[in-house]
């Protein structure tokens, strides 16, 4: 697999939403997690990494990095101006009318008209409290419904790869052959396609689903591991094991009994 940390997005307090302001001084590593995320790019330029795929943007690009797609800023321009968006699954789906699908069947990248530009970075730059959560919330779930609107008027992500997206996310467990005849679509295509949009390989993405509804499984208080394990669709826990090994570098008891979980969380790696 592609080599990313597990960092659940930082949303303060009690919230379901936040948006922050990139922070030049530092970046975060290459990570995933499972809230759904958008990037507005308001100045200057920079180069994103996303699996194996390279992603330049430059002022007026959104950016969407969906549930378990990996996301890293390479480098950046010094008048680099960057507002992140993130939301719970759970306020995502409410937002957008009851429909989960509707955030993961558009493109990655778009290029915002300059008055879709000017309102959305209006709406980030709003004032207001940090403590008033109903407030965030509110003009996050405007800012959300508007930019998910604006994402659907893109057609850069291939039909196929949109319908494997909503595939996995609604069963993370099934096979590529029936994944292919859910979408219409012969296998080799279905593979093809989402490595070239997403930039990793479906096992991949699919690993990775597995590997945050286990450890949502954990958290929520599963009786042990292999209660979790299979719980996330994988056949056995020594699977579980051997891929989260080989994602995260430890072993499940180490990430949940010590302090790895913390530290991988809060991992920052210097701007170069």
């Amino acid at each position: 697999m592609d080599e990313a940390l597990y960092q659940p997005f930082p949303i303060a307090t009690n919230a379901r939403a936040q948006i922050w302001r990139h922070a030049p001084a530092t970046r975060r590593p290459r990570h995933f997690h499972p809230e759904p995320e958008l990037n507005l790019v308001t100045a200057g330029t920079a180069c994103f990494g996303m699996g194996e795929r390279i992603l330049p943007v430059t002022a007026g690009d959104l950016l969407w990095w969906p549930p378990g797609q990996d996301h890293v800023l390479l480098d950046a321009s010094p008048d680099f101006d960057l507002f992140v968006i993130g939301v719970t699954a759970d306020f995502s789906t409410r937002v957008l009318g009851g429909r989960p699908d509707v955030a993961c069947v558009g493109p990655i990248q778009i290029c915002l008209p300059a008055a879709a530009l000017a309102e959305l970075e209006a709406m980030c730059v709003a004032p207001g409290s940090a403590s008033d959560v109903a407030a965030i919330e509110h003009r996050v779930g405007d800012f959300w419904k508007q930019a998910q609107a604006l994402r659907r008027t893109g057609n850069t992500m291939h039909v196929v790869t949109r319908r494997t997206m909503v595939s996995l996310y609604q069963d993370p467990e099934l096979p590529r052959s029936e994944v292919a005849q859910l979408v219409r679509a012969y296998p080799t295509e279905v593979s093809r396609t989402f490595r070239e949009d997403m930039g990793t390989t479906m096992c991949n993405f699919r690993s990775r689903l597995r590997l945050m509804r286990f450890i949502q499984a954990v958290d929520r208080g599963a009786p042990n591991l292999l209660a979790a394990a299979l719980g996330a669709g994988f056949g056995s826990y020594s699977q579980c094991h051997r891929i989260f090994q080989q994602t995260f570098g430890c072993s499940p008891r180490l990430f949940f009994e010590t302090s790895l979980r913390d530290e991988m969380r809060n991992a920052l790696a210097p701007r170069d």
